[in-house]
């Protein structure tokens, strides 16, 4: 697919950095001979991908051939791959021109691929996407005479998990190493090596002890049976696949780590859980020395090992999850012990790689302005002799500026000292061409709103979260008004309105969850009709649906890492429309005798009695106690009703479970009076999301200027979803009073 709308002027910009005086010049004119030499039939692919783009350019083809000539008035283009014992492996390429002639060496054919790529894009050519590309239309090119320029990456290993990196092409073109070719075991990988379902029931001591019990969710470093099984597998995997870089061996994503008397000897010793994990790995590594081994230091392990030396094939991928990803880590006081941790693996291994976080993987569409932060960081890892990355996007869907956030991650992984801001021009312009403009100011505004507000950004966080900051209703207009602009901008281009289209799913999508919160309210997606029922506002399921199916047309098949589709999205979008009450409860004044959890208290003691139900997110009308035991009062004045219910949320991957008892007093007379107590009996395992409702109908409730409700939290975790440093939490949301 070409694009028309960048002129020459353009092109002509982008070459003024190798434009001199005529003389100092090697031109090759579009009515001249015009050569390509492949040196050896091994540099003949590349050369036919070069001759491919120039050819579109120009309007007389290129010829390739396998001799230079003897003549010295044409200039050539010399495709080479260098047969020199030393540099075989070395990781770069070199383009260099002497009086005639422009010279690609490089030491293998992916790499000369690379110096193609390179000079293609010197000359104007760009592959904004896997389906966009830019050719210029020319009469002539131009490169400086006796230049002579190594390039080579700031990273030796570049893999980036967005859309267009599962294409080949793409990833040629920006230089991208591909995980999924080039490990052999990928990412958490201790139940693909030691299935629990295989051996937990029949040998528990395969597995971690931890807080006195054997857990399936890891394994015991120091068990001799462990590490046979896993050579074994380790030993078949590499004989079925020899050629992939690594393999890796890590922990599972869980917190969960060995603590039998063993582990907890090699963990006091070398500092942490990661000690008796790289006691366990060197083992691996010593029974495989010529197999490279990647492990995760995450969570538990992100700290490296004390007094103990690693051993010189296992590549630690340091994980920094939890960070404010709207500063970048330099200027961020709270991740300065990111920094320290650099430095401190550095002193432990020099095959240091890391593992980065780019998106909101909670919220696929939500605008997460972060690209601000993009370079400084990944200077900062360079700086910190960081050798490979492997960057977490939206794996292969395309969430919100996919396609500006995955070109700057590739060309910065690259050279981490680019221009930023004009490579970000560069793409805008040619990607969404007479709207560029109204795009970079939306852009722009994004981040100015998020600093302004001092946002944290959280790749677990959402739009509800931002409502009063960067993603608040005023802002939301500004930006509607930009998109707007965008698109009037293209009307008439077939090609780039569908780019401005998926750019608005993300304010639709803002929209939609924050209605949800506001219920009833201002910007809320509930009216009150003329018979005082809620009742949803006109056209909006109607926009929902619309926007259900313009995310399946631009390939969003899920709205969040493991999330709903599109289609269940409107779907449950329509159970919440349904799931409305009215009751005489609403607006009464309520009390927090214990406060709720700080990130849970959006509404405060209002989101109890607006009238609107929590549904299964909690971060949407759902009030929440960490560890503690909430007790609220409710102002209820002698109000005429017999039945209270109030809902519960049971949402047992993120620690939130329905409480142990409940219990309810009246206040009369001056004196609290016991009305009722109620257990709920005890937990069971659930991967589900379920709301409960607890009922109770007493006639004598009028009686009663305040109602108190004394809920018990769990005391503890279930076994099942015990963690170190977690706590129970008991979330409600509307507690509702009938008449009947």
């Amino acid at each position: 697919m070409f694009l028309k709308h960048l002129s020459i002027k353009f092109i002509l910009i982008v070459l003024t950095g190798f434009t001199t005086m005529a003389q100092s010049e090697i031109t090759i004119k579009n009515d001249a001979e015009k050569e390509i030499i492949a040196v050896s039939d091994n540099a003949k692919p590349a050369a036919v991908i070069l001759k491919s783009y120039l050819d579109k350019a120009f309007s007389s083809p290129f010829l390739i051939e396998s001799e230079r000539g003897n003549s010295e008035i044409t200039s050539k283009i010399i495709l080479e791959i260098s047969n020199k014992e030393d540099q075989k492996l070395a990781n770069n390429f070199t383009i260099k021109t002497d009086e005639t002639n422009i010279y690609l060496i490089a030491p293998n054919e992916k790499y000369l691929r690379y110096a193609v790529y390179t000079l293609l894009e010197i000359w104007g050519f760009r592959k904004f996407t896997s389906k966009v590309d830019y050719i210029p239309k020319l009469d002539q090119v131009s490169f400086p005479k006796n230049t002579d320029k190594i390039n080579k990456p700031s990273f030796e290993y570049r893999a980036l998990f967005y859309p267009d990196a599962y294409d080949e092409a793409f990833r040629d073109w920006h230089k991208l190493d591909w995980h999924l070719d080039d490990f052999g075991i990928w990412g958490h990988s201790f139940d693909k090596l030691l299935p629990a379902k295989d051996y937990y029931k029949t040998d528990p001591k395969l597995f971690a002890l931890y807080e006195g019990k054997r857990r399936p969710e890891s394994l015991c470093m120091t068990n001799d049976t462990v590490t046979s099984i896993i050579i074994k597998r380790i030993g078949e995997i590499i004989a079925k696949t020899p050629d992939p870089k690594f393999y890796s061996v890590s922990q599972n994503d869980d917190a969960i780590y060995c603590e039998c008397s063993e582990c907890k000897l090699l963990n006091e010793k070398h500092g942490g859980p990661q000690g008796s994990l790289y006691y366990f790995l060197n083992k691996i590594a010593i029974h495989f020395p010529k197999a490279n081994f990647s492990t995760l230091a995450y969570l538990q392990t992100y700290q490296p090992p004390t007094n103990l030396k690693i051993a010189p094939n296992i590549y630690p991928l340091f994980c920094p999850i939890d960070l404010n990803r709207g500063k970048s880590i330099a200027n961020e006081s709270n991740s300065k012990n990111v920094i320290k941790t650099l430095q401190n693996w550095n002193a432990a291994t020099s095959h240091l790689y890391l593992w980065d976080y780019t998106v909101q993987f909670s919220n696929y569409l939500s605008p997460f302005p972060n690209l601000h932060t993009f370079a400084d960081n990944l200077k900062l890892f360079e700086q910190n002799n960081v050798k490979g990355l492997f960057v977490q996007g939206y794996a292969d869907v395309p969430g919100d500026f996919s396609e500006l956030r995955q070109y700057l991650l590739s060309k910065l992984l690259w050279d981490t000292e680019i221009d930023i801001q004009s490579t970000t021009a560069d793409f805008l312009r040619g990607f969404y061409g007479a709207a560029a403009p109204s795009i970079q100011k939306y852009l722009s505004l994004l981040t100015a709103n998020q600093q302004a507000g001092n946002q944290y950004l959280d790749i677990y966080s959402g739009p509800i979260q931002s409502r009063n900051t960067f993603l608040s209703p005023e802002a939301m207009t500004q930006y509607d008004q930009l998109i707007n602009e965008a698109s009037l901008a293209v009307t008439k281009d077939n090609l780039i309105t569908p780019r401005i289209t998926k750019l608005r799913l993300a304010l639709e999508y803002v929209y939609f969850e924050q209605s949800k919160f506001y219920g009833k309210d201002k910007h809320g997606m509930f009216t009150i009709n003329e018979k005082g029922l809620k009742e949803v506002n006109k056209g909006l399921n109607e926009r929902v649906r619309v926007f259900s199916e313009s995310c399946k047309e631009n390939g969003i098949y899920e709205l969040s890492e493991g999330g709903l589709s599109p289609d269940q999205y409107y779907k449950e979008w329509i159970e919440i429309t349904k799931n409305t009450t009215n009751h005489l409860g609403e607006n009464i004044a309520v009390n927090f005798i214990t406060a709720p959890a700080e990130d849970f208290s959006a509404k405060g003691s209002y989101a109890l009695v607006d009238g609107v139900r929590g549904y299964k997110d909690f971060n949407s009308n759902w009030t929440g106690w960490y560890g503690t035991n909430p007790e609220i009062e409710l102002i209820t004045q002698n109000l005429e009703f017999c039945r209270m219910r109030i809902n519960f949320l049971d949402d047992q991957r993120h620690w939130i479970f329905i409480p142990e008892k409940i219990t309810v007093y009246g206040f009369r007379n001056q004196k609290w009076e016991l009305i009722t107590v109620n257990s709920f009996g005890n937990l069971t395992a659930s991967e589900s999301i379920i709301i409960k409702n607890w009922e109770l109908t007493d006639k004598n409730f009028s009686m009663f200027t305040k109602i108190k409700l004394v809920i018990q939290n769990q005391q503890e975790l279930p076994f099942w979803r015990q963690r170190k440093f977690k706590k129970p939490m008991v979330m409600l949301d509307e507690i509702e009073l009938y008449k009947k």
